[in-house]
Parts: C-alpha cells; structure tokens; sequence
C-alpha cells in the first residue's frame, strides 16, 4: 500500500498502457531529447506542493535517534479476531497485519510532513515541465531478501500488476497511470494520463515493490499463505494462521543505513497476536504476554490498570498528546439501503445518542464530541461559508440542501439525563415528516414495513455504548440491534457493503487528497472493497473532490475542504462519535523512545528500540 497512510483499497486500463522491457535508454545522441532533458528537474524528494522540510542529503529524520539499539521483540494484540491470507494487495482474503514492513517503494514518507516523500528504492527523480513525466533513477545496490536484484523492470511489474489486478482501492490510486517503462536497469520513466490529479505521482511513488521472477511462479491474485518474497526491513517469520505472526528484521537489509531508515526498523522481531475479544487480549497485556498496549475505551484506561505490575513500576502509562487530526468516527448509515434513503430518517436517529450521558457515565468525561469531517483542523467549517466557499458553492447551489449555505450541521447538545424528551419529539416529528407512521409501540417506514435494522461489529466493545441509543430509538417505535460477527466475515460484509449501519474511523491527512475520493467519491460507494461505506453518490461532492485533487495551494484547498464538508454535513451519513486529544500507551518498561514524538504518528514499530537494562530490570522484579 502507499505510505502516504491511505492503508486500505479505477477500472482496468487498456492494453495499449502495458511496459515495454529492456528498451535501451534514449542519450545525448538524440538531439531533441537531450534538449529537453535541460527542462527537466531533477530533485531528491517530492510532495503534494513542492515543499520539502529536509535538505538534500540529509544525515536522517530528526525525530529518529541514529544509534538506537537493535534487538527484542515488540508484541501487540491484532485489531482483528483472525487473518487467512498473506497478500494484503487484493480484495479476496483477510489479510494479517502488518504485511506492509516486507515491502520497499520507490520513495518513502516522513513522519513530520504531510503528503512528502524522500528516496528509498529511487536514488532520485526526474520531473518533466508539465510534471507530466517522471523519470525515477534506481539504487543499484537495491535487493530482494533473497539477495536478488531489485531493477527497473520490478518497479514496471509491480505498477502495472497493482493497477490491474490490486484491490479496488490501489487501483484506483493508480488510475492516473499511463504508463511505466523501462529505460533500463536502473531507469524507470512514468507517464501519467492527461489531467492527472495533484498526488498521483506521490500514489505511484508510494507503492509496494515486487519481484516479478518470484511472481512469474505464484499468481498474484492468490490470497493464500505462502510467505511472499519482499524487499523492505522486516520478512515474515513464524506464523500460525489466525493466531499470531511475527516479522523478522532483516539484518543485511540492503536499506538500512539510508537517510530514510537511520535509527529506524529497530526491533528484532515485531509480533502479533489475535485473540477473540479486546479484553482478551488485555489479559495477555497483564500476564506480560504482550508487552505494548494501546487502550481505545476511556473505561479500560481508567479503570484497567490496577494491577501489581502497574503499582510496583514495571508497566508504565503514558497518556500522549495526539498532534494529528482525529480523522472522523461514527455510525455510518448504508444509504443503498432504502430504510435509510430519507436524510430526515437518518437525522432523525442521531437525536437518540446521548453523548453528553455517555461521556459522564461511560467515558469518565474523556471525550470531546465529533463535528466535522475534518475535525480539529483549519478545514474544518465554521460559520457562515465565507466569500471563498459561496464561490464554490453557488454553482451547485441547484444540486444542494438549503441548509448547505447556513452554518454547517453540528449533532445536538442533550440535557444529560440519557432521554431527552426534547430531543426525541425532534426525531418523531422528523420521522412521521419522512411518511414513517406509528402503529401501537411500533414504528412502521413509510412502506408499510417495520422500522428495523443491525449494526454490525467484529467485537462486543461497542455493545455497552449502543444499548442506551438502541433504547432511546425504541421509545421511537424502532427495533435495533448490535450483529457481531468474526473478523473474517465482517470483512466480508463490509467489503460487499452489507450491512445497515457500522461504526468505523477514518483518518485524514493534512493535504487531504487520494482519501476524500476513497471515503466520499461515487464511484467508491459503488465498488466492493471501496472505503464509501455510507454510499454516497452526490455529483456535488464528486465536483469538491475534483478541486480539491487538483489544488494549487494548500490556502485553496483549506477552503474547498470547507465547502465539502458543508456538504458530507448536511447529508446526514452519520452520526458523529467523538474523540480524544490523547493516545493512550501502556507498555512494559522495556522500551526507550524519542524524546519528542513526530507529528503525524508517535512510530512505535519503527522509531522506539529495546532497552535491554529496562528489561533486563523488570524481569528481575517479576
């Protein structure tokens, strides 16, 4: 997957698009090409608006502590009940976590920027006037674990594979992909289609490479459980399907002393483990099976953590400030659904959660209630639409709701009392406005039919939080339910868009971009495997999506990301949960870390090392 954070998921393209190997690179002989070859640029490192915080030959990320030690074993619990597949690059399949360390790229993120890219695979690129061509140099030295080259031609196989036959939502990354030729070993010019979108080339520059010899004897598109062969700092190691996996550090990684990975990759082994239920899983964090955990419920982290190795100092917490968006978390209502066509219905339900009740009586007041799609950031709107926004707007002014250019749907604030009487003949009056009409405790749609309807969950962690909105939705006449299902089928499901609602959190970067169309585009709400899962098919979000793409300045981009979320807003797709200004961290004391943690994440698996006088220290308490 990109490392631009877009970790999950556009039709095929033509034939005439496929690489031609080995051709000779084109030189000074040719007059006409080595006169354009003056035109173009020829830099260390890309991003979204040609900014770059590091110098050329940067010694390594400042964040990063060059003479980390190497060794131990960090162990996690899986954000999952189970995997079956080993190739997390197509649709079929669950795959497990953390596929993502075996596998280099051309270029490689920064952990302080936003949407910027330095060389790993790519030594350096070359950008054509109209940043229409690229022309990426390759590392001679680059290999595969099994000490085989890694060349121009690999880089031409894996783009083209991924763009036809990768999941839904790579291929759709790649859309802007003409072609990907070889000019030879170490040469590789990218062509994109005309009115290629800003970040196409930080999508191509951001995928996984892959050997094609060793895909010349395994097809592809299998999602079986053969280790595949890699090229980045980690290879899978032991592994029980279903039950753990563990990634191996590489230790003659060809990469490991470039600027991009100096003090980084520094644990022995990186090892996860699935079990059935969260609080399972933090039993095992107790007993030391696991020695890094993150708590995702306020309870847990207030209430969990009164145990012996927690008392005498040999597991530490650390509540860490979050510096990035929260993203946006919510129920999200599948409007391919024709109980929840009718935004008033769907409005309607989001005055049943009492968040204000929730927070004080199951969050110990942690939380802060959600608003916006671009919550906590300067896109987020506000207001009024300013001068900038109506001029976006207004020419859609026909394809959107009134209340689109008043100020921007906030989720109302309840009295605390868990039933807000109030609030609730709110709702009715919505839902009998929908045509829904009462029949003895019972709510009957518009079509005559009982007002029903699941949220499906892969866990019980949420069942607490939604029995009191279930109960509010029931004084309502409506029957809800909570459907858990294991991790294997859940992804089934979400893939194939079958549910009524679900509870997910997406993230969004600072120069938002790729995400938007994946979380909001038409044609990702219509795809299997598409990350639209509220199925929003709106030509005016589809036309902010557009401009913001092909945003010149991040100052026009903050406003067209008002104005969409203006939009996403008024729709009514969910209702909004809510989010912490901290990560929550609890790990035996057998870590070192930064100082200070980088922006965009706090880089647990690469950036923290074993100490191995910690844990030299806790074993002997234990």
């Amino acid at each position: 997957m990109s490392k631009l954070n877009l970790t999950r998921r556009a039709a095929l393209l033509s034939a005439a698009a496929l690489p031609l190997f080995g051709l000779p690179a084109l030189g000074a002989e040719d007059p006409a090409r080595a006169a354009e070859d003056k035109l173009w640029r020829k830099t260390y490192g890309l991003s979204s608006f040609g900014e770059l915080n590091q110098p050329e030959n940067f010694p390594h990320f400042a964040y990063a502590r060059p003479d980390a030690p190497k060794g131990g074993q960090l162990s996690q619990e899986a954000v999952a009940t189970s995997y079956d597949s080993l190739n997390g690059l197509i649709l079929s399949g669950n795959p497990a976590i953390g596929l993502g360390l075996i596998n280099d790229s051309l270029m490689s993120g920064s952990l302080e920027e936003d949407n910027a890219l330095y060389g790993l695979v790519a030594r350096s690129v070359e950008i054509s006037p109209d940043k229409r061509q690229y022309r990426f140099h390759l590392r001679p030295e680059a290999r595969f674990h099994d000490h085989s080259p890694l060349t121009a031609k690999d880089v031409v196989f894996s783009l083209t594979t991924l763009r036809e036959k990768g999941h839904p939502i790579i291929r759709q990354t790649l859309r802007d992909l003409e072609s990907a030729v070889a000019e030879g070993d170490d040469v590789v010019l990218v062509t994109l289609h005309e009115g290629f979108g800003r970040d196409s080339i930080l999508n191509i520059a951001g995928q996984p490479i892959l050997s094609s010899a060793y895909y010349a004897k395994h097809p592809f598109d299998h999602s079986g459980m053969e280790p595949p062969l890699g090229s980045g700092a980690y290879k899978i190691g032991a592994f029980e399907q279903g039950r753990f996996i563990v990634y191996e550090r590489v230790p003659d990684y060809w990469a490991k002393d470039l600027p991009v990975n100096v003090g980084q990759n520094n644990f022995e082994a990186i090892r996860y483990d699935y079990f059935g239920e969260r609080a399972v899983g933090f039993e095992a964090f107790k007993s030391g099976a696991v020695n890094l955990h993150e708590s995702s419920t306020a309870s847990e982290w207030a209430t969990g953590y009164d145990f012996p190795a927690v008392r005498d100092g040999r597991v530490i917490k650390m509540e860490i400030p979050d510096r990035r968006s929260p993203g946006f978390q919510g129920f999200f209502f599948n409007t391919r659904r024709a109980v929840f066509k009718d935004p008033r219905i769907r409005e309607a339900l989001g005055y049943c959660l009492d968040f204000e009740w929730s927070n004080r009586n199951l969050f110990y007041g942690a939380y802060k209630r959600a608003h916006s799609f671009f919550e906590n950031t300067d896109m987020s709107a506000e207001g009024l639409p300013s001068p900038e926004e109506l001029a976006l707007l207004e020419p859609l002014r026909d394809k959107l709701r009134p209340e689109v250019f008043g100020p921007p749907y906030a989720p109302p604030v309840s009295d605390g009392s868990g039933q807000d009487r109030a609030l609730l003949q709110r709702a009715n009056a919505l839902l009998l406005e929908a045509g829904c009409k009462r029949q003895g405790t019972q709510l009957l749609l518009p079509d005559g039919t009982p007002f029903t309807f699941e949220v499906l969950e892969f866990s019980n962690a949420f069942d607490k939080v939604v029995q009191p909105m279930f109960k509010n939705m029931r004084l309502l006449g409506i029957e809800a339910r909570l459907r858990v299902v294991d991790s294997a089928q859940y992804k089934q499901r979400i893939d194939a868009f079958d549910f009524d609602m679900v509870t997910d959190r997406k993230m969004i970067g600072g120069v938002p971009g790729e995400e938007l169309l994946a979380y909001f585009g038409s044609k990702s709400g219509q795809t299997n495997g598409g990350l639209n899962l509220a199925g929003i098919n709106d030509p005016a979000v589809d036309v902010l999506i557009d401009k913001a793409l092909n945003a010149k300045s991040r100052a026009e981009l903050v406003f067209i990301c008002r104005a969409l979320d203006r939009v996403l807003r008024s729709g009514q797709y969910w209702i909004p949960n809510w989010f912490s200004p901290n990560r929550r961290i609890a790990a035996w004391d057998d870590f070192g870390h930064p100082d200070t943690f980088p922006k965009l994440d706090l880089g647990i698996g690469s950036l923290w090392w074993w100490d191995a006088e910690k844990a030299a220290a806790v074993k002997a308490r234990s």
